[in-house]
């Protein structure tokens, strides 16, 4: 049993990108728990998150190459 409420499906953009400027979570659980968590790319620190972590994978990869 999940314990965790059913997203609106209208609120993904394409299937997969999760935009709801009314839920104040950054990361939110997807329709299927089984897939795990997603961002909540109407907030602007979404993209910062992402950012930071392309960075830090790149950086891993330069210093390990």
């Amino acid at each position: 049993m999940d314990n965790f409420p059913k997203k609106d499906l209208s609120n993904y953009k394409y299937g997969i990108f999760y935009f709801n400027t009314d839920d104040e979570n950054l990361i939110v659980l997807k329709p299927d728990s089984k897939f795990g968590y997603t961002l909540n790319f109407a907030k602007p620190l979404a993209y910062i998150f992402l950012l930071i972590l392309l960075l830090v994978l790149i950086l891993i990869t330069r210093l390990f190459a």
